[in-house]
C-alpha cells in the first residue's frame, strides 16, 4: 500500500490486521492524492493540510520526492484546531515529530506518520518498503503484487476495498494466496461540539478517542472474501 500521510482509521485497520505491512514506495507519486495530505476538523469545518513538496511529478517515485521544510503553517492550524481536545497533549508530540522530521524525503515521513501511530496504539505490525524487497519490477501491476507476495513467502494477502477492481481471486489462488479485502463498518464518535465527519485524518481520531476507543474502532471491519 502506497504510504499517506496520517491515513484515516480504514488504512490503520488494514495495517493491525496484517502481519507484515508494506509501503509501495517505488511507485509513481499520484499529485492531487493523499499521500502528503488529509483532512482536519477545525470549528469552522473540514479543513485540509498538506505538507509542501519539493519539485513534485508523476514522473518520479514517492521516495524520489522531497518535503519543504517549511511547515510552521501546517503545524499552528492542527494545534489550533485540537489544543483543547482531551488527547491533545499526547497526540500533538507525535504530530510534530513526523512533520517536523529530519529525514524530509516524502515516502520517509508518510511511513513514519503510520509508524509512529501504530506504536501508539501497541501494534505488532513489522514494517517493510517495497524499494528493499527483491521483485521482478518490470511485471505488470498484480504480477508485482504477487511477485512481492512470493519474495515475502505469504499465504494471505489483504487489500483496502478498493482493490476489488484490479485483483481476482483466481489470479493468487493460482499461487496459493487468500486474497482479501478490508471494508470499515460504519464507526462513529465525538469531536466534542462539532458535528461528526467520518473519514478524517486519524489525528482527529487520537485526538478525540483514548487509546482503548481507538483499538475498538480498529476491530470494526470485515474481511471481504467474496469470489
Amino acid at each position: 500500500m502506497q504510504p499517506y500521510m496520517f491515513p484515516y482509521l480504514g488504512y490503520y485497520q488494514m495495517v493491525n490486521a496484517v502481519d507484515e505491512f508494506i509501503f509501495y514506495d517505488d511507485v509513481s507519486f499520484i499529485k492531487g492524492g493523499y499521500i502528503n495530505r488529509n483532512n482536519i476538523l477545525t470549528p469552522n469545518g473540514t479543513t485540509r493540510f498538506s505538507v509542501p513538496l519539493i519539485s513534485a511529478s508523476s514522473n518520479k517515485m514517492i521516495n524520489e520526492i522531497d518535503c519543504d521544510s517549511n511547515v510552521k503553517k501546517i503545524l499552528r492550524t492542527i494545534e489550533q484546531a485540537y489544543s483543547k481536545s482531551p488527547n491533545f497533549s499526547s497526540v500533538f508530540p507525535l504530530v510534530e515529530e513526523v512533520i517536523n522530521s529530519r529525514d524530509r524525503n516524502l515516502a520517509h515521513m508518510a511511513s513514519l506518520s503510520v509508524k509512529v501511530v501504530a506504536n501508539y496504539l501497541g501494534f505488532n505490525t513489522v514494517f517493510l518498503n517495497s524499494s528493499a524487497l527483491n521483485y521482478d519490477r518490470s511485471l505488470s501491476a498484480l504480477g508485482k503484487v504477487l511477485d512481492v507476495c512470493k519474495d515475502r513467502k505469504a499465504s494471505i494477502y489483504i487489500n483496502a476495498l478498493g482493490g476489488r477492481d484490479l485483483y481476482q481471486h483466481s489470479d493468487f489462488e493460482e499461487v496459493g494466496i487468500d486474497l482479501s479485502f478490508i471494508r470499515m463498518l460504519p464507526t462513529e464518535y465525538c469531536h466534542g461540539s462539532r458535528e461528526f465527519v467520518g473519514n478524517l485524518s486519524i489525528i482527529d481520531v487520537l485526538m478525540w478517542n483514548s487509546i482503548s476507543r481507538v483499538n475498538e474502532m480498529l476491530s470494526s471491519y470485515e474481511l471481504e472474501r467474496r469470489l
